[in-house]
């Protein structure tokens, strides 16, 4: 069983390393999806794995890496064009 959550992250989560150090974490807890930076300063992200993969991640980032503070994170259920299967951890550009 896989589970998709769509994640946007609010806080000073660009130009620290955020998007490096999430795709790190993904990969080394077998989470696919992608992230990438919006262009009013949140950071967004799609996550797809198993159920615990999937929490301990969004769990993660919630903290985020060192640099970071991280003021919220809305993470929903995936749905539309965001809810489809994923290999890998990819950046996506800025929107």
């Amino acid at each position: 069983m896989t589970v998709t959550i769509h994640l946007r992250i609010a806080g000073r989560v660009q130009g620290v390393g955020y998007r490096d150090a999430m795709r790190s974490e993904a990969q080394a807890g077998g989470v696919a999806g992608w992230v990438r930076n919006r262009r009013d300063g949140t950071v967004e992200a799609v996550l797809q794995g198993a159920p615990g993969a999937v929490d301990a991640l969004v769990a993660w980032a919630r903290r985020g890496p060192p640099a970071a503070r991280v003021n919220g994170v809305d993470a929903q259920a995936a749905q539309g064009e965001y809810d489809r299967p994923y290999s890998g951890f990819d950046f996506l550009p800025t929107l």
